[in-house]
């Protein structure tokens, strides 16, 4: 029968003793807390102070912690506080919980410029590392989709579908929103600057060629990194720290084929379908403020797109969706499963995730632009 926990204060000469007794274990753990807190106060009263525990009837690894705790705070100068009369019963335990080290106060970091030059160095020095992540990730989704294609049985529409639903069909109503905004905010500047020289209906050339070719895909392309690439993040994240995927793999799955296959596919047909959608709410707001703030009819206004664009212009944009779709998937799945075992790497991995996802895509973007420029389209 457990019995309450107490500590006794026997005074020796100039030495003191604490005789502890009773049951030290969890259920008292309030009681223990408070006891152990008022004998810390000891702490250099007392040349001498030692720690008797003969009179213990239950100890666990919660009580054996706060006795080692109450040592360490009692040795001073140093002179160790003893532990004296512990069972044999006891003594492994005691000992296990004396071999782990406390841990020491952390105070405000200082920041210097040499800490502050370290570590853009290791960030720079971990480029390479990011760099190779992606390629064999790559490699890895390649792989996979060439046993798919051998093997069509192993292709799960389901999941497929589903993410598509999720990346796909869920985002319309930001995308058709966000880059409508954009539309009209480009046409409201552009007919600002464009009237000084009376050429307000220039605006149309402006926006058309500038929404079909650039800001309409990448614009897209940064809210589908900020969105579904963190999701898929955070969603194999969670799996690795639940050992999901270590499950998967011991019961002869592939995670690449089974998890991360299906959220690439999803996201590469996704991202053309929105950045279409996106350049159209952009062209559509853009010319209803042309018309309601330049004096631009919509006739006048369709008639100058036609002349304006042409359908090089619409296929560049299209053409970098898919690639811009899977360097987002592809930098997503990476971080993902790197997450390790904790909240704080969870969340660092998912904002690590979007921010290169967004660099990658606008070094994409740069890259498409030199390269189409070279070829005159």
């Amino acid at each position: 029968m457990n019995s309450d926990p107490t500590l006794e204060r026997i005074a020796q000469g100039s030495a003191l003793a604490l005789r502890a007794a009773g049951s030290w274990t969890a259920p008292f753990a309030a009681r223990l807390e408070g006891i152990v807190a008022e004998a810390e106060k000891l702490a250099g009263s007392r040349p001498d102070i030692s720690i008797d525990v003969s009179q213990v009837s239950k100890l666990d690894t919660f009580g054996a912690w706060l006795i080692e705790r109450l040592r360490r705070s009692l040795t001073q100068g140093g002179i160790e506080a003893d532990i004296a009369g512990l069972s044999v019963n006891y003594a492994s335990l005691v000992d296990e919980v004396r071999r782990v080290k406390a841990v020491p106060a952390i105070g405000r970091p200082q920041v210097t410029i040499t800490g502050m030059l370290a570590q853009v160095g290791r960030s720079v020095a971990g480029i390479s590392d990011t760099i190779l992540a992606l390629i064999g990730m790559l490699g890895a989704v390649l792989v996979a989709s060439g046993r798919v294609l051998i093997h069509p049985r192993g292709f799960r529409l389901a999941s497929t579908v589903h993410h598509l639903e999720q990346v796909c069909w869920r985002a319309v109503p930001i995308v058709v929103l966000i880059t409508f905004l954009i539309g009209c905010i480009i046409s409201q500047q552009g007919i600002f600057h464009f009237r000084r020289f009376g050429a307000d209906i220039f605006v149309v050339d402006m926006l058309g060629v500038l929404v079909l070719r650039e800001i309409g895909v990448l614009l897209v392309a940064i809210m589908v990194a900020g969105r579904s690439g963190s999701a898929y993040t955070a969603e194999l994240g969670s799996m690795k720290m639940r050992e999901e995927i270590d499950a998967l793999r011991t019961m002869g799955f592939d995670p690449i084929e089974v998890l991360i296959l299906p959220r690439m596919l999803a996201l590469i047909i996704a991202l053309p379908i929105l950045a279409f959608l996106g350049a159209m709410a952009a062209l559509y707001g853009g010319g209803l403020v042309a018309w309601l703030y330049g004096g631009v009819e919509p006739e006048a206004f369709l008639l100058r797109l036609r002349d304006a664009i042409s359908i090089d212009h619409f296929t560049v944009g299209i053409i970098k969706a898919p690639v811009m779709a899977a360097v987002i998937g592809i930098v997503a799945c990476v971080e993902g499963l790197a997450v390790q075992g904790s909240a704080e790497s969870l969340g660092q991995h998912t904002t690590a995730s979007v921010v290169k996802g967004i660099f990658f895509v606008i070094v994409m973007d740069g890259v498409f632009a030199i390269f189409f420029a070279s070829i005159g389209m």
